[in-house]
Order: C-alpha cells, then sequence, then structure tokens
C-alpha cells in the first residue's frame, strides 16, 4: 500500500465500471471494526442447535436492516442474518417507475444502514467510537442458482458459525 499523509491507500472493493444502481440481487457482507463480536452470541453449539442471540447493538441492526425497504422504495432486503461480529444481506435493487428518483447505489444504502445504525448504537451506550469497518464486501448475484445458494448460506450461517471464516474462538 502506497502512503500519502500517512493513510494507507485503500484497495477498490467495487466491481469496475459496473453500476451499482441497475436493478438486481446483491449479497453484501458488513463486519464490526476488528470483527469485535458486538451483535450476537451464538449458543448451544455442539449436541445442542445453535441459537442466535442479538445483543442490544444486534437488535438495533436489525431493526435497521428492517427499516432500509421504507427508506429506500426500490430496495428489498430478501434475507439477512446478525452474526457477531457480521452481517449478511441479501438485497434486490428494483427499477424504478419512469420519472422517478433512480435507484440508489448499493454503497449509498449501507453508508446509511452504517451510519444510523452506529448513531443509534452510541445512544444505546456502545462506547465503540466505530461499530463497522469502513468497507463492505459485495457479489453482485448472478442467476437464480446463485441467489438459492447464498440464501442458503445466511440461513444456516448460525448453525455452522465454528466453521465460518469470521469465527474467532476467543472473542466469540
Amino acid at each position: 500500500m502506497k502512503m500519502k499523509n500517512n493513510l494507507p491507500k485503500r484497495k477498490p472493493t467495487r466491481l469496475k465500471g459496473y453500476d451499482y444502481s441497475l436493478p438486481g440481487a446483491y449479497f453484501v457482507t458488513i463486519c464490526t471494526k476488528d470483527k469485535k463480536p458486538l451483535l450476537s452470541k451464538i449458543v448451544g453449539q455442539g449436541l445442542a442447535p445453535a441459537e442466535n442471540q442479538l445483543t442490544i447493538y444486534g437488535n438495533i441492526a436489525k431493526e435497521q436492516i428492517e427499516l432500509l425497504a421504507h427508506r429506500y422504495q426500490t430496495i428489498k432486503i430478501d434475507n439477512y442474518v446478525v452474526m457477531p461480529n457480521h452481517i449478511h444481506l441479501l438485497i434486490s435493487n428494483y427499477e424504478t417507475m419512469a420519472g422517478a428518483s433512480p435507484c440508489p447505489t448499493i454503497s449509498a444504502v449501507i453508508c446509511a444502514f452504517k451510519s444510523i445504525t452506529t448513531r443509534k448504537c452510541h445512544k444505546a451506550g456502545l462506547s465503540e467510537p466505530h461499530l463497522f469497518q469502513s468497507s463492505f464486501h459485495d457479489h453482485i448475484i448472478r442467476g437464480k442458482e446463485d441467489y438459492q445458494k447464498i440464501w442458503e448460506y445466511i440461513d444456516g450461517n448460525a448453525l455452522k458459525w465454528e466453521e465460518d471464516c469470521f469465527y474467532n474462538n476467543e472473542r466469540s
């Protein structure tokens, strides 16, 4: 990474040249800052079925996810899961009617979600200065099979927590 003004240059994470306001489906992963397990706790692993218990911050995140479709009329949250240190979203962006406001980009939607959620968490007592990492990972859904595979991954994420790439036994 090149340093300019003592700040690291971040690698672009969006697909170059792709218009993220286009209608389509997207798989988005948002991580907490330093992957701290602030959003939930997975209990009952092993013999008992895993249960994902949201913290106060996880409940705020859940509430804000569910409000996204009200904020952005062209957005639908098809599926999601709030894990201890990350959130997975399956988002559909729909075409607008002629003359209506254009679809927001996925970046604009995620930026608003992270900002509002962080503000509400601070009001609820979160002492961390940053709740989320500065960026997020996205995957443009490429067909029904891809969509179904991601849907199933989201639904089974808590059950396979110990196998998850974000799992860290010391912090969970």
